[in-house]
């Protein structure tokens, strides 16, 4: 199958990057953050979480986040939303998209969510009943589907039995979630085939992690059988509390940089997000993780 002509980028960094960052930012840098995307072109931002502060302390602010951005009407500002006091507080700050993430790893979500997988989805099935109440779309993620710190290597299998439940609970899109970056082109294809047989493939969405530096070519990999949407985080910011090792999320520059030059359109500026992610990184006080950054910027 040929690549896509267009791709479906959607910016984690907002949330799944800076949750997971040691350095803690104001409210007016995440702000800021979030309007410099939107500003490049990015259409499609995980801006917020709505979960306990007691857990994930960083994202404490999301309220204020999503009530003090100026948003721009063409761009779908989602947050996270593990649970119905999540949903309820996402929905008194008008946001236009909610996510659920389950495991593909019992282990992974007793760990992470602290509960089996079953019971996460029965959980998440409260919170789409609601968003459908409330007209509001849901995406889903899954977790460790390329492996798992805990159990290694996770079946096709597994991950698909959580793809056709997050489906058949409301969930307009499944993001695959490579959570320790051990992935490789012939795994992500072998992943996306088996899940394509119950989920539409252009309902598909992959989001890798870049530990051992396979990011790119998976995503690749991922396109030439017919993924087009694509999670990735400015300056590669983020990675995985519970991994060991786990580096971060692909970096969006980075992303851009290899769909630009296969042809690919995205809609995203990518000197804007160059820009972006050297604002991002200075602000954390550290060199991005992004290579395209990196040789533009900081060489």
């Amino acid at each position: 199958m040929k690549l896509p002509d267009k791709v479906k980028i959607v910016e984690v960094g907002p949330r799944d990057g800076l949750q997971n960052e040691i350095t803690s930012i104001t409210t007016e840098i995440k702000v800021e953050l979030i309007e410099r995307l939107a500003n490049a072109g990015v259409k499609f931002i995980e801006a917020a979480a709505f979960v306990s502060p007691r857990w994930v302390p960083k994202m404490a602010d999301s309220g204020e986040v999503m009530n003090r951005v100026n948003r721009q009407s063409n761009v779908v500002y989602s947050a996270l939303t593990p649970n119905l006091k999540g949903f309820y507080a996402a929905l008194e700050a008008k946001v236009d998209e909610v996510a659920i993430f389950a495991a593909a790893s019992e282990t992974f979500s007793e760990r992470n969510i602290n509960c089996s997988i079953d019971e996460s989805l029965q959980r998440f099935n409260q919170v789409t009943e609601a968003a459908k109440r409330a007209r509001l779309p849901v995406r889903g993620y899954i977790s460790c589907v390329l492996g798992c710190p805990y159990e290694g290597p996770i079946s096709v299998d597994a991950v698909v039995s959580v793809a056709r439940s997050l489906e058949q609970i409301g969930c307009h899109e499944i993001s695959l979630g490579d959570t320790i970056g051990t992935g490789t082109p012939a795994e992500a294809q072998s992943l996306i085939k088996g899940v394509s047989k119950v989920i539409p493939i252009e309902r598909i969405a992959v989001h890798f992690h870049d530990t051992y530096g396979q990011a790119l070519a998976n995503i690749l990999a991922s396109m030439e059988i017919g993924v087009s949407v694509i999670d990735s985080s400015i300056s590669g910011l983020g990675g995985c509390p519970y991994a060991k090792g786990a580096s971060g999320n692909v970096a969006s520059e980075d992303v851009l940089y290899m769909l630009h030059g296969l042809g690919i359109q995205t809609g995203i500026d990518l000197n804007v997000m160059i820009e972006t992610a050297s604002f991002i990184s200075k602000t954390l006080g550290r060199s991005s993780d992004s290579k395209v950054t990196r040789a533009k910027i900081e060489a």
